[in-house]
């Protein structure tokens, strides 16, 4: 890897870090797409997964004391129980399907009227959306907007999501690494020096990103994520159809 090529993903990762530390989101799936482009699939995935446990972790330990301890634990048994159904089933579909499902999750969320989906977001809730959460993340590498939905629709204010959230997917990521165990092997093929600077570049992103965060009101964090879910869901949902469209 040259050093100009290492300059310009570091400050890709910085960038993206910082999307998400403010709004908890988007940042992951542009830099796989980014990363996908850069190097072989394996290669990609790990460096993703590496990135984003670094950042989640780093978010979750800025906002420590904002965890709400109780729906991660019930989050993490969803995401446990997904993974030891997929682990029995190994079904992989095709990826436009995938990417369908991703972009309409949250669009059919926004659909359920609060009476038969409450937004207090309690324990049931929670393991639910872990184990489809967990679901997506296996078969698609992310787990798209449905989570970020689910978590704006909570009475939780924005400091207790970005933190809580952080918290998940820290678990989520180091459940899709382990179940791709293979990929492991793989890191290889990334020198251990860029490595470090991928760790330390989300780092520097994440903590730029809480300054931002911390000069939201709830109101705004709350309008602007939905915004961006709106984006991120239309676009699964368009690259779904092209995908179908080719195929058929």
């Amino acid at each position: 890897m040259t050093a100009l090529m290492a300059a310009g993903l570091s400050l890709l990762m910085i960038g993206t870090a910082l999307l998400s530390g403010v709004f908890g989101m988007a940042g992951g799936l542009i830099l796989i797409g980014v990363l996908l482009v850069v190097f072989p699939l394996p290669t990609a995935m790990v460096l993703h997964a590496v990135t984003q446990m670094a950042s989640n972790g780093w978010r979750a330990v800025l906002w420590f004391r904002h965890i709400v301890w109780k729906s991660m634990a019930f989050y993490v048994a969803g995401c446990l129980v997904s993974v030891g159904l997929w682990s029995i089933t190994l079904y992989v579909p095709d990826k436009a399907m995938a990417l369908l499902l991703l972009g309409l999750s949250p669009f059919v969320i926004r659909a359920i009227p609060d009476r038969i989906l409450p937004r207090t977001f309690g324990p049931a809730q929670v393991a639910a959306t872990g184990l489809v959460s967990m679901m997506l993340m296996l078969l698609t590498g992310v787990t798209g907007p449905l989570l970020d939905t689910m978590f704006l629709r909570s009475p939780l204010e924005r400091r207790q999501i970005i933190a809580t959230k952080a918290a998940c997917q820290v678990f989520g990521h180091g459940f899709k690494l382990v179940y791709f165990g293979a990929l492991i092997e793989q890191v290889g093929q990334v020198e251990p020096w860029f490595l470090a600077v991928a760790v330390a570049s989300s780092m520097i992103g994440t903590s730029l990103g809480r300054l931002l965060l911390e000069r939201l009101s709830d109101t705004q964090f709350r309008v602007w994520s939905n915004r961006l879910i709106t984006v991120l869901a239309s676009y699964y949902v368009c690259y779904g159809l092209v995908l179908l469209a080719g195929i058929a």
